[in-house]
Parts: C-alpha cells; structure tokens; sequence
C-alpha cells in the first residue's frame, strides 16, 4: 500500500481507488507494450482494464489510439479517456480493420487485455513487424504456435501487473487532477450487496462496482 499525504476528499476516492487495480493493471499493459508519445495503440477489451488501458496510453502520449469495442456506453468511455477511433469488429475482421487504418502496417503497440486465444491472436496479428504487446488478460486456453509467434516479429511482454510500482506516480497524478480513473465505476453498492455487484459486472450491466462499507 501506498499512503497519501492525507486523508482524501470523497470524491476522490473512486479514483485513488483504481488507481490500486484496474489504473495500474492498465498502465502495466501499456508499459509492457512500450507506449511512447506519438505512436498507434490498439487496445482489445473494452473492460475495466481495457478502458484504463486507453487512458494509460493517453497519458502517455499515444497520438492515435483504437479501442476495440461493441458496447456503445463502454465506448463513450473509452473515446472520454482518449480513445481516438473505434472498431466493433473480432477476430479476422477486426484485424482488417486495423490493418485499413494503418495503411496495412498495424499498430505500433497493443494492449491486450481479455486473455482469450481469440484476443491474444488478434493483438498480435494487428501488431505491426517490431512492435510491442502488453498483455494482462489472465490467459484461459491461450496456445501460441511457435512459428507463427517468431514469423510475426512482434514482443511480447505481460503477467500480473506490478502495481505497486506505479502506485505513487499514479496517485499523484489522481491527486493533482491531472486524470480521473474513478469514472470507470458506473455502479456503486453497500458492501453487504457484493454478490449483487458481481452478478452486474458477470451480466455486463456495469463496467466496474465501487463497494461502500
């Protein structure tokens, strides 16, 4: 854990908040994925961490950034945290998409972060040949073919985020008004109505619950 400097206003608890979690695990993917100021950014999953995922490399200076999304209220989130383009698009058409946008080079980094074969292989087939993926998509079922994985020439880098790294950068930056991860919460609930919480995010009803004692 990281104290803040003192005790924090109400409203900015949802922030700091995710700053601990999904914030960090976002920010993780896109440092993994190398995100430097002025690069194309893919990012595949249109969840929590996906959409901090999109404001991480927002904040780190992504010129161009492409949620991948079909959910119109989650893309209306992605677009507030910088989200410069959508696509509703899967697999192989998704991929075309990207590979369109980019005059058929791909992005310069991506952002995977579902964990299923299905995303991982379409993070690195919209990859362009030297560029880097962050993925902090638990894995469930993902088998990456050797040769296809060494034809592509792309790095892969992820795993369970190290937030704790980040965490002091990133609570300053709540701190200072500089971003508002908070706003990923769109659902808040008493404590004792977790499982009602769960259900919402199981059903997709809300992106991310905030649980108040």
């Amino acid at each position: 854990m990281v104290a803040t400097p003192e005790v924090p206003s109400d409203d900015l608890v949802p922030g700091l908040l995710a700053t601990s979690d999904v914030f960090g695990t976002g920010w993780f993917a896109a440092d993994a994925a190398g995100v430097q100021p002025g690069m194309t950014v893919v990012v595949v999953g249109d969840g929590a961490v996906g959409l901090l995922g999109v404001l991480s490399a927002k904040q780190k200076g992504a010129e161009r950034i492409i949620a991948m999304s079909r959910h119109a209220e989650r893309q209306d989130l992605a677009r507030a945290f910088g989200a410069t383009d959508i696509v509703e698009e899967r697999g192989d058409e998704g991929v075309a998409r990207v590979k369109d946008m980019t005059k058929g080079v791909g992005a310069d980094a991506v952002l995977e972060c579902v964990g299923t074969p299905e995303s991982m292989m379409q993070a690195i087939r919209s990859t362009r040949p030297g560029g880097g993926i962050g993925y902090v998509g638990v894995p469930h079922g993902v088998e990456l073919d050797g040769q296809t994985l060494f034809f592509s020439h792309v790095r892969l880098h992820g795993g369970p985020a190290p937030v704790r790294r980040y965490l002091p950068d990133l609570i300053g930056s709540v701190l200072g008004g500089k971003v508002d991860p908070g706003k990923v919460f769109d659902l808040e609930l008493p404590l004792v109505r977790v499982a009602e919480a769960y259900r919402a995010m199981n059903k997709r009803t809300a992106v991310k619950v905030l649980l108040r004692p």
